[in-house]
């Protein structure tokens, strides 16, 4: 069966799940997309030209599988400063090309999971600046309004997946460059945590913070690429193993004195808009300052981190080669001017910030800022290079700084080219994720163990509100839902436990459901829990009422002998209510 430029332009992750279930091969999938790539008319978009062959190649394999992985047959585009074996990247400066022996690490994953990279796209050259204005293959289109720019650095990652080329694309992001061109261009900006996706094969920028980053057309969609690409990579020393972050958003920051911060008259309209959205939805509000943010964040180009994008790539601009971009040669030059006793006492400075900022998450789950003060034109880029990108950076720059994630989103109620951001603490990604997709009006994602995690069932004292569940959210467990055992155990209460609490355990008849939480906690965490569970108690395996097993609280059979059988009570909170009913 065959498809058409039309019929592809615009399909989501679930389109091309339903084309394969309707017996569209991959192949033809591949051909019609590189034909709406090679028929676009914008050069500005696609440079080095569409990876034809590879994707070919890679189509017929994936039609001849007998399993489908999570991104079977989805074509992607990748920022030209990222590897994909077999083709040049250039970083946006054709003389720094070089022919890629082998893919990025990110590039490689979603081959694995079935993507196919279909074409090179369009960056603010060396990744240096929001604009996407600073290439010599010229500026990409932007898709709502042509007078304006299409953000960068990711200009052409955004523009391919707004235009609906592809469902979605990579970017990197240090100051921003995963989140501006996705509030410009209306599309949705995953940055996730440092380290949750391997740099190895993507030309570095500031190196220990960069990020690779997710462009897609909803937070689902972004979602699924980033779980499909995330993991450590030990070749990768900025890499990390995953671990638990905040498991739901419920306060949300909003910063005081924002008129102050130079938002244009409709971005600050649409700011208020997605707030009150944020409120309608069901979110708690509350104030915080931004300044310390806002003092971190002019750190990046404002000191002597910009030494780091000398370091990166100094060697070869020295060498004034041709095609460089001025503005771009200029800043990373400036790289060379600050002493090592500069780079010191910047990072003393971020340390302290770091540390000022990182009070706000005791009070907050995740804050909300506009992704930029409001769009600008291409002439007045024009006019100010430096001064203007400066102000698309304002609420961006500092995130990587201190080791935040975050996700852009077009603003509820307003969309493009304004758009907001949700961030939060390193690791709050699919808290992040699930936020987004509630003021995006998507249906969240069902809370599931994810990579790195072990799901613990609690019985007792550990449930939502009782006296030990601090042991769990202490350690950052996120409560995935709230069910029953099989209708194969018995529930006592034990004798002289303080806080009182109970025992459970299988029996071979006469059983009943018990009510559970089932909480996720990182294999780390995991352990410290496990240390601290006191006799007669244990960590078993659980049967759940779906039939499914999982981790879960035990009792030795000595400490029932004299314990109170509370079955019928169906669970421990049914049965401590009944008591403190009585003491009254």
């Amino acid at each position: 069966m065959t498809v058409s430029v039309h019929d592809v332009t615009g399909w989501s992750l679930e389109a091309h799940r339903a084309a394969r279930r309707d017996g569209i091969t991959v192949s033809a999938v591949v051909e019609a997309t590189l034909a709406a790539l090679g028929s676009l008319d914008d050069p500005a978009v696609v440079i080095g030209g569409v990876l034809g062959e590879s994707a070919r190649a890679q189509a017929a394999a994936l039609d001849a599988a007998e399993v489908a992985g999570p991104l079977h047959g989805v074509p992607f585009a990748v920022k030209d400063n990222i590897d994909v074996a077999g083709a040049t990247t250039t970083a946006g400066c054709p003389s720094y090309g070089y022919a890629a022996t082998a893919d990025a690490t990110v590039v490689a994953r979603l081959r694995a999971a079935g993507a196919i990279p279909v074409a090179k796209v369009n960056l603010d050259q060396f990744a240096t600046g929001l604009v996407g204005t600073r290439s010599p293959y010229g500026t990409p289109r932007n898709p709502i309004d042509p007078a304006l720019v299409p953000g960068g650095s990711s200009s052409g990652s955004a523009v391919a997946v707004a235009l609906g080329l592809v469902p979605f694309s990579l970017g990197t992001d240090t100051a921003g460059s995963g989140r501006v061109p996705a509030a410009f261009c209306g599309v949705v900006g995953f940055k996730p945590t440092i380290g949750r996706l391997p740099t190895t094969g993507i030309v570095p920028a500031v190196r220990r913070i960069d990020c690779a980053s997710v462009f897609a057309r909803s937070v689902a969609e972004a979602r699924a690429v980033v779980d499909a690409a995330a993991g450590l990579h030990r070749a990768d020393p900025w890499s990390r193993p995953p671990q638990t972050g905040p498991g739901v958003v419920r306060t949300i920051g909003v910063p005081s004195r924002l008129a102050s911060l130079g938002l244009d008259r409709r971005a600050a309209e649409a700011f208020a808009a997605a707030v009150t959205a944020a409120e309608q939805a069901g979110f708690a509000l509350r104030e915080f300052d931004l300044s310390p943010f806002l003092d971190a964040g002019r750190l990046l180009y404002g000191g002597p981190i910009v030494a780091e994008r000398w370091a990166s790539v100094g060697t070869f601009l020295a060498s004034d080669p041709p095609g460089t971009d001025p503005t771009v040669a200029r800043i990373i030059s400036g790289g060379m001017r600050p002493s090592a006793v500069d780079a010191y006492r910047a990072e003393y400075r971020l340390a302290h910030l770091r540390a000022v900022t990182g009070e706000v998450w005791s009070d907050l789950d995740a804050i909300v800022l506009p992704t930029t003060p409001g769009p600008v034109t291409v002439a007045e880029v024009a006019a100010d290079p430096v001064g203007v990108n400066e102000r698309l950076g304002t609420f961006t720059t500092f995130v990587n700084l201190l080791d935040l994630a975050a996700l852009a989103v077009p603003s509820p109620g307003a969309g493009a080219p304004y758009g907001i951001q949700l961030v939060g603490p390193a690791w709050s990604d699919d808290a992040l994720a699930d936020a987004a997709a509630v003021l995006l009006g998507e249906t969240p994602e069902a809370p599931r163990v994810r990579p790195g995690e072990v799901a613990l069932a609690v019985v007792g004292a550990h449930l939502t509100g009782m006296p030990l569940n601090h042991q769990l959210t202490s350690r950052g467990a996120r409560l995935l839902h709230t069910r029953r055992t099989a209708a194969t155990y018995r529930l006592f209460a034990l004798e002289g436990t303080v806080p009182p609490k109970p025992g459970l355990a299988r029996v071979a008849e006469g059983g009943a459901a018990i009510e559970i939480e089932v909480w996720a906690l990182g294999e780390r965490a995991f352990g410290s829990f496990v240390a601290e569970v006191p006799a007669p108690l244990g960590i078993g395996s659980l049967e759940l009422d779906d039939g499914t097993w999982c981790k879960g609280f035990v009792c030795e059979p000595w400490a029932l002998a004299e314990a109170t059988d509370i079955t019928g009570f169906g669970g421990w909170r049914a049965y401590r209510a009944s008591v403190a009913g009585g003491a009254r």
